[in-house]
Order: C-alpha cells, then structure tokens, then sequence
C-alpha cells in the first residue's frame, strides 16, 4: 500500500517519496536541489493524499461518441492547504501542483531556541503571523510542515486551525517525524491524521530530528 497505517502514524511508502527524501537528506544536496526536492516531495505526498485518504464518487459523463461512467475524486475543491513558515514554502509548492484549487492560509511560528528544550521534551513556540481561510465542516485541511521534531511548533499551528473552524478532516502532513512529536501530538488532538514519509530514529538534546534532514528552512533559503 502507498500509505501504511502505523497506528501512530501513516507512513507513505511510495518508493519515488522515499527516493526523494534520500536525496534530499544528504549534507551534499546543495540550497536548490534541496528546495526542488521539497518541491518533488510535496508533489508526491499530495498524489499520495488523494489516492490512499480521500474517496471517489461515479458521475455520468457525455464523450463526443457516447454517454459513460467516470470516476472522480470527492471534494477535490474544499482543501485548505495551511503553509507553516517558512520552511514548508517549497513543500507546499510542490503540494498545490496536487490541489491546485486549495484554499491557502499561512501561519509564521517558531520555537524559542535560546530558551532552550524544556524538561518535558517541548519548546516556547511564539506565533508571529496568522492568515487563514474560511475553513467549513466538509473541508479537507492540509497543514504543512517538513519536519515534525517535539510537536511544540504543530500544537501551536493545529491551535491557531481548530480556532478557525473543524473540518471534516485533518491531516498533519510531515517529511520526517520523530516519535515525541507523534506522540505528544496525537495526545493533543487524537482527531487529526499524522501523515509522514519516515518515522526517524528520535530527538538530539538540542530537539532536532535525528537522522533528519539537516533545518529544512536554512537549507531551502541559504540562511
């Protein structure tokens, strides 16, 4: 299957995801391939969306020659995509090329670095800028980010969504995850699907991904 269910999480298996990721994981992956990679790889998972967690619907179609069945997909215009700044930009590029008639909000939060991790495993996340759409119970709400470390920056976002309206589902879209993230987030809210392409390794004391992908927002600008 191209999505797995991992009871905490789904995984896409997609071998060409997976591809991506590889790539874009190595320290020798140069500022635009790894943008481009995240690019592909928002692509990719938002095929991946469409194909293993959304349904079709049969409709009646009229060709030049005759009238037929078609199979379309459900609900294809009431997405929400939420861009998490700044790293998920290129990902949610790459998303758009899948939904290009998603509805589109973004929200500027980051943890406290100099605070530092806290004893609980969690950041302070300040939220710095807010800008959604209408969001209504049928639609389906993509929030974006590459990397889903102590869940502290993606409670703050899914915080921020559910005050704006509770959709008929959510997804929390990811590169690569570690596992307190999952955890802490699916303790939050149970409700939203964790979606992501790897489930890496754990944590470092400085609350980064381990393998990871390096911090997706300085490699994807050049900062």
């Amino acid at each position: 299957m191209p999505i797995e269910d991992r009871g905490d999480a789904h995984v896409i298996t997609h071998a060409l995801a997976k591809h991506t990721l590889s790539e874009i994981r190595s320290a020798d992956t140069d500022q635009v391939a790894f943008r481009n990679g995240l690019v592909d790889l928002g692509r990719l998972c938002g095929f991946e969306i469409i194909d293993g967690m959304m349904d079709t619907e049969y409709v009646s179609i009229t060709t030049p020659l005759s009238g037929t069945t078609g199979e379309v997909v459900k609900g294809l215009d009431d997405v929400v995509i939420v861009n998490v700044l700044r790293a998920a930009t290129p990902f949610v590029e790459g998303l758009v090329k899948a939904f290009p008639k998603a509805r589109q909000g973004v929200i500027s939060a980051g943890r406290d670095e100099a605070a530092g991790m806290g004893e609980d495993g969690t950041f302070p996340i300040t939220v710095d800028y807010v800008k959604l759409p209408d969001i209504d119970d049928d639609d389906t709400v993509i929030v974006a980010d590459p990397m889903l470390a102590t869940g502290s920056t993606m409670i703050a976002v899914l915080e921020e969504v559910f005050g704006v309206g509770r959709p008929e589902r959510l997804i929390m879209l990811s590169a690569v995850s570690a596992p307190p993230g999952i955890l802490r987030v699916n303790e939050e809210f149970p409700s939203v699907d964790l979606l992501t392409v790897s489930v890496d390794e754990r944590l470092d004391e400085d609350g980064y991904i381990v393998p990871g992908v390096g911090d997706a927002g300085d490699r994807a600008f050049g900062t």
